[in-house]
Order: C-alpha cells, then structure tokens, then sequence
C-alpha cells in the first residue's frame, strides 16, 4: 500500500477510467485503443479540463482539485454514490491527526449477548479479523472461530469458497469492503500486513484489488451451502458497536433454513466459553493452508 498511499486519488483516477468503456461514456470505439477504457484526454474532454490538468492530477504533481472538478470526474467515470465520497475524500485538503494505536476489543456485555443468541452470530474487526463468536457461528463455519480472518478465508480456503454459492460476488464485495474501511489508514499495521499477504498469495486478490473498488458491506440476504445440512438461505445484519462490528446470520420464521439451523444445532455439541474470547492482540493468526 505505500505506493498508493503516495498518489491515492491518481491512483484511483486511473484504476476507474480503465473500467469505463467508450461505449458507456458516448464516445466511438475507434481503433488502436492501447489501453482499456478511456484515454487520459477523453476523460479531460468529457469532464471539462484540459488534458495537461488531468494529467498532473493522475501523476500526483497536483494532489488539490476544486470539489467541482472532483464532481465532473466522478461523473465522467460513472461513480455511484459511494464511489464519488471515496474520491471526494482522497483529497489532501487538512492534515490528518495522528491515531492512537490501540486493540480491538470487545466489550463485556457482547460476549453475554453472543452466549443468548440462538443463531450465527460473531464480532469482527476492521479488517474482517473474528474477534468472538457463539457455537452457532462455529457450526455454520469452523472458519468463524475467534482467530480466523474472513477475508483470507474467502480467498485461500477451498472449503470457503465452496460454502459460498456465489463467490465471486462474495470476494469482490469483500475486497472492495476492506478498502473503504482502510481509507485513508494505508499505514495501519493491520491492514499492511493483511493486503500484502494477500498481494502474494491470492491472484483474485491481486485483480480485485487494482481495481479500486469501494463498497460498504452491509445486510443483505445470502445463500451459504453447508457441507451438513445443505442449502442455507440466511439474511445478515451487521450492527456496529464500539470499535467492532456484530454480525448475525438469522433465516425466515418456519422456512426450510429455520428448520435446517434448528438440526444444525442439534447436531452440534456445546462449545466452552473460549469460543467467545478475544483473541490477545500480540498472538499470531493461523495461517490458511
């Protein structure tokens, strides 16, 4: 990340000028075309700059555009609306406070909470790091245990990946997740070493990840394939409490889910209280095979 972290916004400039084709911005395809996506001087002609302008702004000699340039580009490149305030804030416009280093914790009362819930439920954080989790998120997924990271499940874990019945959707949705979390904390250790790790090992990682996408993860409904009791069709609910986030799997009242998650508990032996402890900051996590 530290390439980045020197030129963000030209970065991104031209991450997305490459995923917008001719076609969609109402230009003619023309022949010869030696990169994908726009040109440097089609996105300058259709945002309303000069071509020398947009040039200095993807080199990094100028780091301060006008918030109306940054409108025309966000136009040009057909940013939604999370998109176009991840680009707004790229903008080196005030110097940033410096962040006290401190560890994620979870605070008392969600490990109680956790020990009541009746379905999935586990804390993560920032960077998709399981904090704690009840014996139904362990019996959905032993990848939910406290010590896993999510996201290099996703990606490294054949079982994890076969779990998922979409899981192209799942890792791009995931690694677009984790750089708008990061922001612009690109020299947080955490989130340092998880990228470069995952810059090694994960080829989808690599590709997902030059293409500087930015999303939030939030609800939704999903369908997860148990190797157990089959097809499970969950919604899923993230709550942000303190520093951390809550996430809980629940299906529909009565539903073939339901009745599948009531087995899959029924299956599942009562695990000790360790599976909703913090996992100390300074242990090491296991590493995917």
């Amino acid at each position: 990340m530290k390439d980045e972290s020197g030129n963000r916004l030209g970065s991104y400039l031209r991450a997305r000028r490459e995923l917008v084709s001719p076609a969609q911005a109402g230009l003619p395809p023309g022949g010869n075309r030696r990169v994908p996506g726009l040109r440097r001087e089609e996105v300058a002609l259709l945002a309303g700059i000069s071509p020398d302008y947009y040039l200095r702004l993807e080199r990094g000699r100028d780091k301060n555009p006008s918030p109306q340039v940054l409108e025309s580009l966000a136009r040009v490149l057909q940013l939604d609306d999370i998109e176009r305030t991840y680009l707004l804030g790229l903008v080196a416009a005030r110097p940033r406070a410096p962040r006290r280093k401190r560890p994620e914790h979870v605070p008392e009362r969600v490990h109680e909470l956790l020990a009541h819930l009746q379905v999935p439920a586990f804390v993560e954080g920032r960077a998709f790091d399981v904090l704690a989790s009840n014996p139904m998120a362990v019996a959905l997924s032993p990848r939910l245990r406290p010590g896993q990271n999510r996201l290099r499940s996703l990606l490294l874990d054949p079982e994890e990946q076969a779990f998922h019945q979409d899981w192209t959707k799942a890792t791009a949705d995931f690694v677009a997740a984790l750089r708008t979390t990061i922001g612009d904390d690109t020299d947080n250790a955490r989130f340092v070493e998880l990228v470069g790790e995952l810059a090694l090992s994960s080829q989808r990682f690599r590709t997902l990840w030059a293409r500087h996408d930015v999303r939030t993860l939030d609800g939704g409904t999903t369908t997860l394939h148990h190797p157990v009791v089959g097809a499970l069709r969950l919604h899923r609910d993230k709550l942000p409490i303190d520093d951390v986030i809550l996430v809980v799997y629940y299906p529909d009242k009565d539903s073939e889910s339901d009745e599948k998650l009531r087995l899959l508990a029924s299956l599942s032996p009562t695990e000790s209280a360790s599976t909703t402890h913090d996992r100390p900051a300074d242990v090491p996590r296991p590493k995917t095979p």
